[in-house]
């Protein structure tokens, strides 16, 4: 049973423009700062908002610092922990749930990224995009998280069909219509790449990014690795297409040179050599295995999402 802790506060409003969900895993050290920083921000637009904390299986005291914010903040309208890190689409996933915006803000809680320019993010945003985000131009990370995260962009860009950057910066505002067609919850997770791809009013704003001030990123090459390969199960539509048309392409071409040898014998090849055999028994073997390990990766998914288990779960809930 969810542990749920309900709190009166008649003085907020029934649907504040902007619902901030703000995901931490370690953030102990550096959430109060934050969250000064998000505030004084927020207090700026001089429009209505509400926030929500989510604490995504951290074991030290995040959690209790949240739950101190939530005292003296009556702007924070949800304070959530999760039973254990299930990611931060998922916990991204679990403070939507809870959100009640006409638009829905993302931001990290590492100080990577600046709440002040939030600003320049809801100027964009008010001249009726339905999505923008921010895009790190000066990025202050290892080269083992920056080149997987290139591959990364390279894959979303065209799994979306959009000409974003940066699908990994963690700074975005969306139209809230757009979010909860979804119907997000445990069993369906939000995915940036799936809600780019139904919205045509987007736009970047180049934001600053900083060196991480405590800790580390729970974002692991391992992780960022497996990040990739779902987008590459999202991408495997186009590609298995295009190896069809290909395909076709090719056995058309030998019904043509068949034919043609009728009329005009010719020789493509003439000598074949041992070497050259071995290479494309190689190229082929190689190609049969990465399209049943795609086929494979396929497999597994539908039997995991035949299960039906809960991508997150949440272990308590303070809310106004």
């Amino acid at each position: 049973m969810i542990q749920k802790h309900v709190v009166n506060d008649t003085g907020q409003a029934e649907q504040p423009d902007f619902s901030v969900i703000t995901t931490c895993y370690y953030e102990e050290a550096t959430i109060e700062r934050f969250h000064a920083q998000l505030h004084a921000a927020l207090e700026s637009l001089g429009r209505s908002y509400e926030i929500i904390l989510v604490n995504d299986g951290s074991t030290d005291g995040t959690f209790a610092k949240i739950r101190s914010i939530f005292q003296q903040d009556s702007h924070v309208h949800v304070a959530l922990d999760l039973f254990k890190n299930a990611g931060q689409q998922a916990a991204i996933t679990a403070g939507i749930c809870h959100a009640r915006g006409r638009a829905i803000v993302l931001m990290d809680s590492d100080l990577q990224l600046t709440p002040e320019e939030l600003p320049r993010l809801v100027s964009e945003y008010d001249k009726g995009y339905d999505v923008v985000t921010g895009y790190r131009k000066n990025r202050q990370d290892s080269l083992l998280r920056t080149i997987p995260s290139r591959l990364a962009n390279t894959i979303m860009r065209k799994a979306s069909d959009s000409t974003f950057r940066d699908f990994g910066c963690t700074f975005k505002i969306y139209n809230a219509r757009l979010v909860r067609a979804f119907e997000l919850g445990p069993n369906r997770i939000f995915s940036n790449i799936d809600l780019i791809s139904k919205a045509q009013r987007c736009c970047e704003v180049p934001v600053s990014h900083f060196p991480r001030p405590h800790g580390k990123s729970g974002f692991t090459f391992a992780k960022l690795w497996r990040y990739n390969t779902d987008n590459l199960v999202i991408l495997s539509e186009r590609p298995f297409q295009y190896l069809a048309v290909i395909c076709l392409v090719l056995s058309m071409l030998f019904i043509l040179r068949i034919i043609g040898g009728f009329v005009a014998p010719f020789e493509i090849l003439s000598q074949v050599t041992t070497g050259m055999l071995l290479n494309a028994i190689v190229v082929g073997l190689l190609v049969t295995l990465a399209t049943l390990s795609v086929l494979g990766e396929f497999a597994i998914r539908s039997f995991l999402f035949s299960r039906g288990l809960p991508r997150y779960i949440v272990r308590e809930i303070i809310e106004r």
